[in-house]
């Protein structure tokens, strides 16, 4: 497809006709690090585009096929193909610009020489560690004068680019090809591991600089910035020999910029932050949500952000050479096989470039194009599909594994065991012992882990925050609301039998099995911890009856999907990254087997049992929450040095009890700090609280919420969020000296 000019006229038109007004086109992306390579082409970019003067030596060299299969004899990369490779970026930038778009290139990989990848297609040669960073410079140089249509630079700063962290001086010498440019060029830097020494040396190009900041890991979360990170992110002092080679800055003392905006929303910076969308939850299903997709556009604008960068479906599909004959999509059904890639997502084009533009943007101006192909199924298609693709966000807030996009892929994960012992983990970046009641929500200030809530529960201690079983709850709401609108739209949609709706059903379907086994498997955990922590048969038994019926739903999608993709829906070259629904099933039975063992095992030899009734009836029932109207108004500033006074007013709902207790969470917006916690004043409705002054003397905006208990130990917290989860669960303010922008 990079060759190929139709597709890209009709890709640009498409986003345009989205709203969208940029383009990235990103090389060096097939691999997270320069080891274990094998489809290298376009790895490090600039000798396939350029044959630089003064650098004869430099050239590619390719030593294996397209599929694989080594050469007898290695074959230098000719400069006519150099030159196609390099006429097409300026065909693809020139199509961007026409239309009126930015277009962006990124260059994320500036390692020359591989590691511990004898099957690599190419190898580069004539390069040295003295040479490098000139010869980086020159080709960038040469590029961008030839180019004029690149308007900015997106690049990895970090050492997943090859360049070790620290080496500042590479990076200051390939910026003198951006300052010397003649033009003004947009510098996106990855935000993680970047210090003040390299903004510096960005910021003196006198260009314009932003960081793109990961907006939830490597992942697509619910559509709000997470007001903390995992424990796993906070700089601890221990950084391994071999990130301190590589990884010194990034997995040191500035950890905490590795999966979010860290300290970067400081007031009346030099630099713009804005925010990158990783496909690491949603990368192959079509998942399309308006609400979701407003949510993301006003968010987008935090506390001064400059927008999102959205990195949009198969954008990893044919890294670490997985390529494979017959289209990205995978389809074993070829009829449901769409004639360009990208038109199976025409829906997702439309409804996020169109939200992302304006979050309040009408929806015929989708429905539109709907109607044409469903008719009067449209509306119940849409509503089907939306409520679908809010499973996977939600379970990526409330329940993540690892943060790496490398390792999980929430859309046809790896079983992460509930059992302890019974199979090792498949992710390294968990918290120990790695099993499935410990895993970490990407965050942890408004979700608690399996075990902290069950924990809880046991001990009768009020715990504000959402708990698996609330997510679990709401999954099962996503899926029932799913499956009540796909029923609605298989009886009025015009041609039901078209691949436009088949494909838009089997992606709905698999979505729902995923939601129903994550949900009775949250379920099931939280019993277990019930039964460990008590005894109580009931607990044990009904812990395995849910976790076989997580099963079941995974069983069944899987063999329904088995009949719509191939057998290998490849995404890279470990089990992890492909392969099918079927194949996760085995680590799903290992684990249940282990546990039904171990419960069997337990109720022969346990004599001291509690009795757990109440905690077994919240963790199988519809979570009740206490009926109060909160009302607070958030101040349109603050003032540094001056405390900061917050009322709430609270208001007994039908059915509702007293509060018996108000407390203020708050925290710099600097994902660098962890939450602080007041307790507030008052009764009879009306509770006030401050942030103290010593607090407010800040560069960052705040950022707060409420939490509330009532005289039966039921804890919430306000504003929480609303009915499609699709809004921001806190409040921020700015400095009063900072112009007003909307953050709540």
């Amino acid at each position: 497809w990079y060759y190929d000019k139709a597709f890209w006229g009709g890709y640009r038109d498409r986003l345009v006709a989205s709203r969208f007004n940029r383009f990235a086109l990103g090389y060096g992306l097939e691999y997270d690090f320069p080891r274990g390579v094998t489809d290298d082409y376009f790895h490090f970019v600039y000798p396939y585009l350029a044959d630089v003067p003064g650098y004869p030596e430099v050239r590619v060299t390719r030593i294996a096929a397209a599929d694989g299969t080594r050469l007898a004899t290695p074959t230098p990369l000719s400069k006519a193909e150099c030159a196609q490779n390099f006429e097409m970026l300026r065909f693809i930038a020139a199509e961007t610009g026409a239309r009126g778009m930015q277009f962006q290139l990124g260059i994320w990989t500036h390692a020359y020489a591989w590691t511990d990848s004898p099957n690599a297609y190419h190898r580069i040669e004539g390069l040295t560690p003295e040479t490098h960073a000139r010869y980086c410079r020159d080709a960038l140089a040469m590029i961008l004068k030839d180019c004029p249509e690149i308007q900015g630079l997106t690049l990895r700063v970090h050492g997943e680019s090859g360049i070790p962290e620290g080496s500042y001086g590479f990076w200051q010498t390939v910026f003198e090809a951006i300052a010397k440019a003649g033009r003004t060029i947009e510098i996106d830097m990855h935000a993680k591991g970047v210090d003040q020494k390299i903004l510096d040396i960005a910021l003196a190009t006198g260009m314009p600089v932003k960081l793109g900041a990961t907006f939830s890991a490597e992942h697509q979360s619910l559509a709000y910035n997470q007001p903390d990170i995992r424990a796993l992110e906070i700089p601890d002092g221990n950084i391994s020999k071999a990130d301190a080679a590589l990884f010194s800055v990034s997995s040191g003392s500035r950890r905490f910029t590795r999966y979010g905006y860290g300290d970067f929303l400081g007031e009346r910076t030099r630099y713009r932050l804005w925010f990158r969308l990783w496909p690491g939850t949603q990368r192959h299903l079509l998942s399309v949500d308006p609400e979701m997709a407003a949510g993301y556009a006003r968010t987008a604008s935090f506390c001064g952000a400059a927008g999102l960068d959205l990195m949009e479906p198969l954008t990893f599909k044919g890294r670490e050479g997985s390529g494979l004959p017959g289209g990205r999509c995978a389809y074993a059904d070829t009829s449901l096989t769409p004639e360009k890639d990208c038109n199976k997502y025409d829906l997702y084009y439309r409804v996020w470039g169109r939200k992302l533009y304006n979050p309040d943007a009408e929806p015929e101006t989708w429905r539109r194009a709907m109607r044409a192909e469903f008719g009067a199924g449209a509306e119940a298609t849409e509503t089907s599909l939306a409520n679908a693709s809010r499973i996977l966000p939600l379970l990526t807030s409330a329940h993540l594994p690892s943060a790496s996009n490398h390792d999980l892929w929430y859309e046809m994960p790896t079983n992460m065991p509930i059992m302890p012992g019974t199979e090792p983990s498949p992710y390294s970046d968990t918290p120990t012992p790695k099993c499935f009641g410990t895993v970490s929500p990407l965050d942890p200030q408004m979700f608690s882990t399996v075990t902290e809530y069950a924990q809880a529960l046991m001990a009768r201690k009020a715990n504000a925050k959402y708990s698996p079983i609330d997510v679990a709850q709401w999954v099962e709401d996503c899926v029932a609301a799913s499956r009540e609108a796909l029923e609605e739209a298989r009886l009025t949609v015009k041609s039901r039998d078209g691949s436009e709706f088949r494909r838009i059903e089997e992606d709905v379907l698999i979505q729902i099995g995923l939601g129903m086994f994550f949900a009775h498997k949250l379920r099931s955990a939280v019993l277990y911890e019930i039964f460990e922590g008590t005894g109580d048969p009931q607990a044990g038994r009904l812990a395995v009856a849910h976790y076989e019926r997580a099963r079941d739903a995974w069983l069944a999608m899987a063999e329904r999907a088995r009949s719509v993709y191939r057998s290998n829906v490849s995404y890279g070259s470990i089990a992890k990254r492909s392969g099918s629904w079927s194949d996760r099933l085995a680590g799903i039975d290992t684990d249940l087997a282990a546990m039904k063992a171990k419960v069997q095992s337990d109720l022969g030899a346990l004599w001291h049992r509690m009795v757990a009734d109440s905690e077994v009836r919240v963790a199988t029932g519809r979570p009740q929450r206490t009926e109060l109207k909160c009302a607070h108004a958030p101040p349109e500033s603050f003032r540094p040095g001056k405390a900061l006074a917050l009322s709430l007013v609270v208001r007994r709902g039908e059915g509702g009890t007293a509060v018996r207790s108000v407390r203020l969470r708050y925290r710099h917006v600097n994902q660098a700090e962890r939450w602080n916690v007041v307790d507030a004043s008052g009764g009879n409705g009306t509770y006030t609280a401050a942030i103290p002054a010593v607090y407010t003397e800040s560069a960052y905006p705040l950022e707060y919420y409420f939490e509330m208990e009532d005289r039966l130990g039921v804890a919430w917290m306000h504003p929480g969020f609303n009915k499609t989860l699709s809004n921001q669960p806190y409040f921020a303010v700015y400095n009063v000296s900072v112009p007003s922008s909307p953050l709540a």
